[in-house]
């Protein structure tokens, strides 16, 4: 194979131009050409999707997963420790898992309509005895599939992961990279809200060193406090009022977490226009109701 074969095999770096390339043929006023066999392929894994979704997954205190390794210390510490060992969403939110799901199907339709090699659907790998199910390799590289809020999409697409990755992302990718022994990997993910497409190859400064991480992590899990808090409260406003920052409002731990907050009292939460807010200290009253929690 000559170099100039070889630099028009599909890459990761081309993925999404391809794509959107690919689709592009209906602006074109041409016919998007689908076989029966790529059509009841793809009927198939959305009925896979559908029918997981509707099993509830059970979750554990004492299992580690690849898929939360990333996550910060104290948060695992909690998921381990707390009596709280399972979520209870509410059915809005459970729709939008759903369509997560679904989404994540379509994505990778249009991987392989562009072209591109996807293997190892859902493979289940072990790194030092985490257990993790991978999404894809795509082109030889380990791929995470993502949708995305716009806020959220743009840490991908902006290359800003690293600096606030709340659920772990990068941790998760170190674990099947490390599995799969390869280093070039990352995301495809889509906005949810405007049907854009972006890759993010972290570099390797961006990935934790997953056998250090699943050792720190087992070492905090082994003690009888929690690590520090994963995050800072932020002001509320101008007032002094301090609130929880971002990646704690959706924490099934926070009441506990923040049990000292307000002198004792505990997380205060009041109904602003924008929606419930957590405050961790209350310097001034709100002129808003308070909800009970």
């Amino acid at each position: 194979m000559t170099k100039k074969q070889k630099q028009k095999l599909p890459s990761l770096d081309t993925l999404v131009e391809d794509i959107y390339s690919k689709i592009e043929t209906l602006s074109k006023g041409k016919e998007l050409k689908i076989s029966d066999e790529d059509l009841e392929s793809f009927g198939k894994d959305m009925a896979d999707a559908l029918k997981h979704w509707s099993i509830p997954q059970k979750k554990t205190k004492e299992n580690l997963r690849m898929s939360s390794i990333g996550k910060p210390l104290r948060r695992l510490w909690f998921d381990s420790k707390s009596e709280k060992t399972q979520e209870v969403f509410p059915a809005p939110l459970q729709i939008k898992f759903l369509y997560g799901h679904l989404l994540e199907v379509l994505l990778l339709f249009f991987v392989r309509m562009a072209g591109h090699t996807v293997t190892s659907e859902q493979k289940e790998i072990t790194v030092d005895g985490i257990k993790g199910h991978m999404d894809c390799v795509i082109d030889g590289q380990v791929v995470d599939v993502k949708t995305a809020s716009g806020y959220a999409f743009k840490k991908f697409k902006d290359g800003t992961l690293g600096e606030d990755d709340s659920f772990g992302y990068l941790g998760q990718l170190a674990g099947y990279e490390e599995a799969e022994q390869t280093f070039n990997g990352g995301f495809l993910v889509m906005n949810k809200e405007t049907g854009d497409l972006t890759t993010f190859i972290p570099d390797d400064l961006d990935k934790p060193n997953i056998k250090e991480k699943i050792k720190d992590v087992r070492k905090s899990l082994a003690v009888d406090t929690p690590p520090d808090f994963c995050y800072t409260p932020v002001p509320e406003g101008a007032s002094g009022n301090m609130k929880l920052a971002r990646g704690c409002t959706w924490c099934p731990h926070k009441i506990e977490c923040y049990k000292e907050a307000n002198e004792g009292i505990g997380l205060r939460a009041f109904k602003y226009a924008k929606g419930l807010v957590y405050l961790t200290n209350v310097s001034k009253q709100p002129n808003v109701e308070e909800v009970k929690i």
